[in-house]
């Protein structure tokens, strides 16, 4: 499978054809002639051009590495992280919507509940789990997964993943507002610690419905926003050209957000993004959470509810100054 290369990774992407045309040149050569010194001297260069480029990302290259369709997704990072995942569906009054997978495990040893947006690796797992955007019955099941959390004193783990809520007709019938506001209500009022990592991108109502926990935590190329930025430019400009723009105006960044105090904790990505190295990121997010849920040991249901409203409440009171 042919790699996937985005508009400013051109150049990376010249050199690596490239590399990959001396190499078999060097392979039909026999090493007689080989090309292998001119190969490491390319690869070299390669490499760095791809640490150069993504130690300076703006807003909407940063949109762009967020979407990367090799990414890896909240099914990953259950089965990067989760033993013994048992999966959990539907919401007990219309349906399961896969736009939100979920259930039981345990996550290094100690016993959890997990749930987060997914949208799929290719065209029939993207149609499957309708490219992450849940319908009113996703979020009613996360809100019954956070109520056996708390029936069995569950911490909860959520991975954000998603454009936004599913906007179709059918979603609105079902009470989609409503749905969304009563999961974020259920994160608020949980009375269990709650960890919710942006592993791509957040958008809107439908990310933040699983993701008001006591710590949020934001992979470095990671967006977070009010609306994604071609439905921002789209509502203010009325044209969705400028989300290039939007994307920049907007400050959706991890760096952005950090210091509005949005989120708490970014969690580095190796050079060329998640996508480079799924491995090493999933390990890195799974260190993380840990070290987040070790530092809510021994804290009371009233505690974890308290120090969660004052997280929220302090949102646009600090660091904005």
């Amino acid at each position: 499978m042919a790699a996937h290369y985005l508009d400013f990774e051109r150049p990376i992407a010249e050199l690596e054809a490239k590399i990959e045309e001396l190499s078999k040149l060097s392979d039909q050569a026999g090493g007689a002639n080989s090309f292998e010194t001119e190969i490491d001297a390319l690869r070299d260069r390669a490499t760095r051009m791809r640490r150069e480029a993504y130690a300076n990302l703006g807003g909407w290259q940063k949109v762009q590495v967020a979407r990367h369709p090799e990414r890896p997704h909240c099914v990953d990072y259950i089965a990067g992280l989760i033993d013994d995942f048992v999966e959990l569906r539907g919401d007990r009054k219309y349906g399961d919507d896969q736009a939100i997978v979920g259930g039981l495990g345990r996550f290094r040893g100690a016993p959890v509940v997990v749930m987060g947006n997914e949208r799929g690796h290719d065209t029939v797992t993207r149609i499957k789990h309708n490219f992450g955007a849940a319908r009113p019955e996703g979020y009613r099941k996360a809100v019954r997964l956070m109520d056996m959390a708390d029936q069995f004193g569950l911490p909860v783990i959520t991975f954000v993943d998603t454009a936004g809520a599913y906007p179709g007709i059918g979603a609105e019938e079902r009470g989609q507002g409503e749905a969304i506001a009563r999961s974020i209500e259920r994160c608020l009022t949980l009375g269990q610690p709650m960890v919710a990592t942006i592993t791509g991108e957040g958008g809107s109502g439908g990310a933040l419905a699983i993701a008001a926990a006591n710590k949020v935590l934001m992979l470095e190329h990671a967006i977070y926003s009010v609306a994604e930025p071609g439905a921002s430019a789209s509502i203010v400009f009325r044209d969705n050209d400028r989300a290039a723009f939007m994307a920049e105006a907007m400050k959706i960044t991890a760096q952005d957000l950090i210091g509005f105090s949005i989120i708490d904790r970014i969690i580095e990505e190796p050079a060329g993004g998640a996508h480079a190295d799924p491995k090493t990121v999933i390990a890195s997010v799974g260190d993380a959470i840990e070290a987040e849920l070790q530092g809510m040991e021994g804290l009371t249901p009233d505690a974890l509810r308290e120090q969660r409203a004052a997280r929220f409440y302090a949102i646009g009171r600090v660091g904005m100054a």
